[in-house]
């Protein structure tokens, strides 16, 4: 049985909330790149990845979000992190996510973060 995998892109107060749910991995991953991009085509820079419903992030996953912050942070824009379950954070923190990303504890927080800058 394939691994559950959902994403929803929605937009609140010029930022773009990308929602990831249960597994990215290889095979779901450039659905994740994919709507990065799309947010990015369409000149929104300012991204929160909501990770609240995200159980699995492979290397292919966590390579979407390195791709895309050197282009976004050149455009005036972030990427941040909100909501991440301890299994899913200890994994980003192994890779010293935390040093790069805003990692956030819910999207309230990371809304707040990007009106504040």
């Amino acid at each position: 049985m394939a691994n559950p995998f959902a994403i929803q892109t929605s937009i609140e107060d010029g930022i773009s909330i990308i929602t990831l749910e249960g597994f990215v991995d290889a095979h779901t991953a450039p659905q994740f790149e994919n709507a990065v991009q799309a947010e990015i085509d369409a000149g929104r820079h300012r991204i929160i990845v909501n990770c609240e419903k995200l159980n699995y992030i492979s290397s292919a996953g966590l390579g979407v979000f390195m791709s895309f912050i050197e282009e976004l942070r050149e455009r005036d824009g972030d990427l941040k992190i909100c909501g991440l379950v301890p299994k899913v954070k200890h994994t980003f923190e192994i890779l010293g996510f935390q040093d790069i990303f805003e990692m956030l504890d819910d999207q309230p927080t990371a809304m707040r973060h990007f009106t504040a800058s």
